[in-house]
Parts: C-alpha cells; structure tokens; sequence
C-alpha cells in the first residue's frame, strides 16, 4: 500500500480570472474547491490512474471536514488525525497572464498528536511505500520527516518531496526517491546553477548523502533521473502552462502509480514526467487519458 503524509493539509479555492487587478475588484470567471498539500495530490494523482492509496496527516474544524469529505467522495481512503483547529485554506489566482497564490498560515501540532503520527507510521508493513511531501508546521522539529522514515521497517520505500533542511535531514535514512526541483537544489546547496552538467554535480551531491535516485524538475526543460547506474534525460513536449501548482506532486504520483505495476525504472520515469506534464497543461490534476496522450511524447536518453 501507497501511505501519502500531508503535514499541511489544506482546502485550495482556486480562482480564475481573465485578468487578475491588483486594488480593483476582480469578477470571477470560474472557480473550484479541493483538497491541498502534495501527499494529498500525490493520492489524487494515484486514484486518478487508478490505483489506491491511504491520505494520512492533520486536518481540523469545517475545513478539514470539507478536506476528507471531498477526497472520500473521490474513493481516497484516509486515515487523518483531528485536532482542534480549523485547516489551513489557501487561495490560488490564475489569469491568461499570471499565477498568484496566498497560502494560509501552518496548523500548531502538540506532542501527542505527534506521537499519534508516529504510531500510524510504526504500523507499515514491509513493501509498502511511504509519501513524505510538503511543508512542515512550525510547531514540529526540522528533523521530522527524517524521525518518520525511521521508525519504518528498512523495507518500506520512502519518498520524500520537501524542501531545504528538512529534506536534507532526511537522507541519512536512504530515501529511495527525492524530487527537488531546480531553485530547491540551488538552495540546499547555496549555488546558482549554470548548466545542465551543474545539475548532474549536485544531484549526485545528494546520491551521497543518502539518497537511492534523484528526480531533479526543470519545467519545461524536462527532468533528470540520477541514481548511481544511470543518469536520464527525460524531455518534454511544448505546451501552453496553465497550472505550475501540482506538477511535482503529480510526477511522483505518475511514477508510483508505474511502480505499482511492477514497470522498469525509465518507465516509471516516462509515466511520472509524462502526469507532471499534464497537470502543467491542464487547469486541474492530470487525468489518466491525458497522462496517456503525452506519454508517447516523453523522450528519454542516458547521458
């Protein structure tokens, strides 16, 4: 079983405008609610693409309410912990020109609802896949993600999308997949990258701090897959980009999804690019005809 960790979870009211005014009213042209935070699109991506999951994480109040309730309607299963506060709600702006986001504040979690976490984790069983993807409320140490991957059975794939020290705390535990994007690898390592070839230096940096493979996304420049056998290219059609927010989180839902099927590595590759793609594309989380459209575009090489 896939379990996906959402420390953040939120309700996302997402808005577009065929022109966003900054000090002027704005009439709304369309407008949807969903459940937020990467562990929970990497559970939508998956169900998606048919394959199941369990959501796990925090959620409070008519918010977090809403958040269950929309993912129960879409047959995720979940598993949340309830505390007494309300989720965060996030607001995302889209016109033909630009995307704006105002995220809410971070939930205040307290040491028992911790060690709740930490007993549902405990509980995973050897070749189940463990998601740990998003921010991380204040109220919780750096080093959390790195203390959940290691109560875990040394058999159970750990995922860990974040960014930062809580990435980089979590590689003693030999993640078998992390996916930092361009500017978060800049940012760990305090450099500009120059080039493709800098990618490469840096993303092998992480293969010796603990990681097993490396996805590093590039937009619309594609992705590199780097492990210690091979280093990919995956490269990507062009297309008009509607929505930036969720494409990393669906690239890993496209690849776990690949996984589960048992497919080679530059499958699940190909997949996992070929969903971040498509949710780039569309207004939405990518769909599985979508996925399935683009995929045959995806060219991958070894460098």
């Amino acid at each position: 079983m896939i379990y996906t960790v959402t420390l953040n979870p939120s309700l996302d009211y997402n808005i577009k405008l065929s022109e966003f005014k900054e000090g002027r009213l704005n009439t709304i042209v369309s407008q949807y609610k969903t459940a937020g935070g990467k562990g929970i699109n990497v559970s939508q991506v998956l169900r998606n693409l048919e394959k199941d999951s369990i959501a796990l994480g925090y959620i409070g109040g008519f918010t977090g309410k809403y958040i269950e309730k929309n993912l129960k309607e879409k047959n995720i299963k979940c598993d949340f912990i309830e505390i007494n506060q309300d989720s965060r709600i996030n607001v995302k702006i889209k016109s033909e020109k630009s995307e704006t986001e105002i995220n809410d504040k971070k939930l205040k979690i307290s040491e028992s609802e911790k060690k709740e976490l930490f007993l549902k984790i405990k509980s995973l069983k050897k070749d189940d896949i463990l998601v740990l993807a998003g921010s991380v409320p204040t109220s919780l140490e750096e080093d959390i993600y790195a203390k959940l991957s290691e109560i875990v059975d040394e058999k159970v794939k750990i995922v860990v999308d974040t960014t930062g020290k809580y990435l980089v705390n979590s590689l003693k535990y030999n993640p078998f997949l992390i996916k930092p994007n361009y500017f978060e690898l800049e940012n760990i390592f305090g450099v500009k990258l120059k080039d493709e070839k800098d990618v490469i230096v840096y993303g092998k940096k992480l293969l010796e701090m603990g990681a097993k493979n490396v996805i590093v996304s590039m937009a619309g420049d594609g992705a590199l897959l780097i492990n210690e056998k091979d280093i990919l290219k995956a490269m990507v059609p062009k297309g008009t980009v509607k929505n930036s927010v969720g494409a990393g989180d669906s690239l890993i839902g496209g690849f776990l999804s690949a996984m589960e099927e048992d497919k080679e590595l530059i499958e699940c590759f190909r997949i996992g690019v070929a969903s971040g793609t498509a949710t780039a594309f569309s207004d939405e989380l990518c769909k599985k005809e979508e996925i399935e459209k683009i995929k045959k575009d995806i060219i991958i090489k070894k460098l």
